[in-house]
């Protein structure tokens, strides 16, 4: 498959009730391919209109010829901050900057929010999700303080001001 080709024929999209069981269904991919599916997980997954919307967040979706094949979460934590989360990419469109586009959408709308930061919290082994997150500005944040995931042993943040 010709990267560009499949870039230029993706759009992304907010969230729509239509996506809700793609968000679950992305996001459950990774999480049991290297880890187990933790309380927290569920709760945003299950209901992300409560945990992700209704909080003045949003859910960006990769959508490919109808199909939503991509997504990620900007979770409004604190006044002007927003953790990235529950990012996914169908296995089978990783490698052709969907990651990245759907990552460029969450910092416009953060900046568009008058954010003043991005967090996410991620996993040391998740080598091209690190990579990703550092060419886009994120940096390791030493002050790591959520223990929410037990997977979760890795942050970083992305200063917007």
């Amino acid at each position: 498959m010709d990267k560009d080709a499949i870039a230029s024929s993706v759009t992304i999209d907010v969230f729509k009730e239509e996506y809700k069981s793609d968000f679950e269904t992305l996001n459950l991919q990774w999480i049991k391919k290297y880890f187990k599916v933790e309380a927290e997980d569920s709760k945003i997954l299950k209901n992300p209109e409560s945990y992700v919307i209704d909080g003045g967040g949003q859910i960006f979706f990769a959508v490919k010829d109808g199909k939503a094949i991509g997504t990620a979460a900007m979770i409004l934590t604190k006044e002007r901050i927003f953790e990235l989360s529950k990012m996914a990419v169908e296995s089978s469109y990783q490698g052709f900057g969907i990651g990245r586009m759907l990552i460029n959408e969450c910092i416009q709308f953060a900046k568009k929010e008058n954010a003043l930061e991005i967090f996410l919290i991620t996993n040391n082994r998740l080598l091209p999700a690190l990579e990703l997150y550092n060419s886009s500005g994120f940096e390791l944040d030493e002050d790591y303080d959520d223990n929410r995931y037990e997977r979760g042993n890795t942050k970083m943040k992305l200063l917007l001001r």
